[in-house]
């Protein structure tokens, strides 16, 4: 088994590992696992596509969800890709937010070069180009906050998922 992961910096950390076992084999085990009665995880399972939750009762804004995808290599060979993020509706809520500020920041640049260019006053205009990207790092640091505040959950799927793993 050999593991492949991604710099922690990052807001959805990633990884990847290779097992010389076949697809069908380690999505059973998930299976098993997620039907125990001493589990509470909440589980999608779709073909070699497997989504956990973490239990309802412990679920907040910022709770983690751990996305794993199991691809077939060869026979007896599998890789387990995996993604650890924020609910798909938070994250694309984020999203939205940047691409509205980015959007808002080349238009008030825009309007700034304009007012300037026809010697108005462009006071407005200049405090929203250097308002946003003040915001930007807010929401920026919010996504860590929100990551840190979510890292313990994040460790319990990590430790589920490769309990799961080793069985």
């Amino acid at each position: 088994m050999s593991v492949q992961k991604n710099n922690t910096i990052f807001l959805r950390p990633r990884f990847k590992i290779d097992f010389d076992v076949s697809q069908q084999k380690i999505i059973s085990k998930f299976k098993d696992n997620l039907k125990d009665a001493n589990c509470n995880y909440c589980s999608k399972i779709i073909d070699g596509h497997i989504i956990i939750d973490v239990p309802i009762d412990e679920s907040h804004f910022w709770s983690p969800q751990l996305t794993i995808e199991i691809e077939k290599v060869e026979e007896n060979k599998a890789v387990v890709s995996g993604l650890y993020g924020p609910k798909p509706q938070v994250w694309t809520l984020f999203m939205f937010f940047h691409f509205a500020m980015a959007v808002a920041f080349i238009g008030f640049s825009i309007m700034t070069y304009v007012k300037w260019t026809l010697k108005t006053d462009y006071t407005f205009s200049l405090i929203g180009v250097i308002t946003l990207p003040i915001l930007w790092f807010v929401m920026y640091f919010l996504g860590r906050m929100g990551k840190k505040t979510g890292y313990n959950q994040m460790k319990e799927l990590h430790e589920f998922m490769m309990k799961t793993l080793e069985k």
